[in-house]
Order: C-alpha cells, then sequence, then structure tokens
C-alpha cells in the first residue's frame, strides 16, 4: 500500500497596518505595547479601555520604561502613552546618557531587539466562556520594557528616529506636490 500523504494548508491572515510619515527624533522610537482582542501566550486578552483610567489617574509619567522588565533598568521616558483602536500605542526616547540607553538604541537600529512588553496590575478581568481566555477589562499599568521576546506577538517597536528629518522633507514635498 502506497504511503498517503496529508497536507496542512495554513489560512493566511491579512493584518493591516497603515504607515504613517512621523517625525521621531534620534533616540526616539514608537510602537503598540499591546492589541487589543489578541490573545497573548498566556492566554490573556486586552479589552479596548483597559488602560483608560490608569493613563488618567496616574498620567504617563509614572509609567516606566525598563529595559527586560528589570526595574533597576531604567532606560529612557515615554513621550506619549495612549489607546486607539488597534491598542496601547507608545512613544518614548532612550537616555542615551547611559550605556544600556546606547545598547538598546543601537540594538534596535539593527532590528536585534524590537519587542514591547507591559507590566501591570489587573484591576479587574473576565473569562470568556467561549474561548477560555481572561480577558482584562481594567489593568494599572506600571511600565513598558524594550523586550527580546514579547508574550504578545505583534507588540513591537514600528519606528525609531534617526538624525535626518527625512519624514518632515517627505511631507514638505508631498505638500508642495498636492498645491
Amino acid at each position: 500500500m502506497p504511503p498517503q500523504v496529508t497536507t496542512l494548508r495554513r489560512r493566511l491572515a491579512r493584518l493591516a497596518a497603515p504607515a504613517a510619515l512621523t517625525t521621531l527624533n534620534r533616540g526616539e522610537f514608537e510602537g503598540y505595547a499591546s492589541l487589543f482582542g489578541v490573545p497573548d501566550g498566556a492566554g490573556d486578552v486586552v479589552a479596548p479601555g483597559a488602560f483608560a483610567k490608569s493613563l488618567r489617574n496616574g498620567g504617563i509619567e509614572r509609567v516606566r520604561m525598563l529595559y527586560q522588565h528589570f526595574a533597576h533598568e531604567p532606560i529612557g521616558v515615554w513621550e506619549e502613552i495612549r489607546e486607539d483602536a488597534r491598542g496601547l500605542y507608545v512613544r518614548g526616547r532612550l537616555t542615551t546618557d547611559i550605556e544600556r540607553g546606547r545598547d538598546v538604541l543601537a540594538l534596535l537600529k539593527d532590528g536585534a531587539l524590537n519587542g514591547l512588553s507591559i507590566g501591570f496590575k489587573t484591576q479587574r478581568a473576565r473569562r470568556d466562556p467561549a474561548t477560555g481566555a481572561r480577558v482584562l477589562i481594567e489593568v494599572e499599568l506600571w511600565e513598558v520594557s524594550v523586550v527580546t521576546f514579547p508574550l504578545l506577538e505583534g507588540s513591537n517597536v514600528t519606528a525609531i528616529g534617526a538624525k535626518s528629518d527625512a519624514a518632515g522633507h517627505i511631507r514638505r514635498a508631498a505638500d508642495v506636490m498636492r498645491a
């Protein structure tokens, strides 16, 4: 009897990730620290609005930028943290006056490091009866770390600042062409 070959066909998923022209200075980067409705490696799913109260009450100055979740390794400051339709958007500036800040910047530029991960305390959650996932309704955001392996696939750095203002030049050229 000849061997029977079965193949599995993976369905491809299309993920819309619109690119935006932003001007980021040297040492700055942006990305998504969390995505709404996407299960992480532990089975948690963050609901839209889960960060709203924490950001409103504590402000971004209380949220630390850490390296690999190490409390003794702050590497910069967050300049913007907000929820949008996709998830938790962050924009921050690495402190390049310290060695670890310079190291992280170099690793980000080379693509050797690009993950983002959140440190939080769960305030309210519920179990999704259909999937069994824990749905995080409200969390107290403590920190966002630059990490090697994020627990949530897709939570990563999306842009890194450079010495030049290339985005600004492109934006001005587009404005001239529209006029």
